[in-house]
């Protein structure tokens, strides 16, 4: 995809789910979890659709010698991605009381993905970043997990306003995970996902393979 394309776009909600019947299984005994935590999930974080974390892996063996790929967050339950996608819609919603609702959507799911198309929701998407074998975060030009508003923009993949050697680090990570058949959500360099509707989307599939789902039935 040329344009970006947010995930509150029909297209998105429109790619049918053909649903494999892959599980959700743990990504510890994989050399890629970082040890940040995420309170709200409950350990639920540490898992991922098994394709995922094939291509995760096949990533890791793409880089450079010295560098790593710290998985930071991958499922979320649905439940818990409304709450995170309604809390930032109300903030966004806070200096702007006169914005229609489509206009809160669009503004939202640059930086949250509404839930009926999460993802996350569909343990298909991981948040992560490059590091060096010490485990240090290379400069990515932002913070993980900066929104638009905290970074100027310059969350987007493509931002112009972020160093050379920031830009050169998106480089890297993006030709190992692109070249392991991930796809990136154009608004999160740090976001990357596989076989879900948006993946569908932006590679010509005709169908998601991973739809929503709980850690007791995927």
């Amino acid at each position: 995809m040329s344009e970006i394309i947010l995930m509150s776009d029909a297209r998105v909600a429109a790619v049918p789910v053909e649903a494999n019947g892959e599980p959700l299984v743990d990504v510890r005994p994989a050399p890629l979890v970082d040890d940040r935590t995420h309170k709200d999930s409950h350990g639920a974080e540490v898992h991922l659709r098994q394709g995922v974390l094939d291509r995760l892996l096949a990533a890791q063996a793409q880089l450079p010698d010295g560098l790593r790929l710290p998985f930071v967050e991958g499922y979320r339950p649905p439940a818990l991605q409304r709450h995170y996608f309604e809390r930032y819609a109300a903030e966004l919603r806070a200096p702007h009381p006169q914005w229609p609702a489509d206009s809160i959507l669009t503004a939202a799911s640059r930086y949250v993905s509404p839930p009926e198309v999460a993802p996350h929701s569909a343990g298909a998407a991981v948040d992560l970043t490059l590091a060096d074998a010490a485990g240090r975060e290379l400069d990515l030009g932002t913070p993980m997990n900066a929104d638009p508003e905290q970074s100027d923009g310059a969350c987007c993949t493509d931002a112009i306003g972020i160093t050379a050697e920031a830009r050169a680090h998106r480089a890297v990570l993006g030709e190992a995970l692109g070249a392991a058949g991930l796809v990136n959500y154009p608004t999160e360099w740090s976001h990357w996902s596989y076989g879900d509707r948006y993946w569908a989307l932006a590679t010509g599939a005709p169908a998601a393979v991973y739809g929503p789902t709980g850690l007791d039935n995927s």
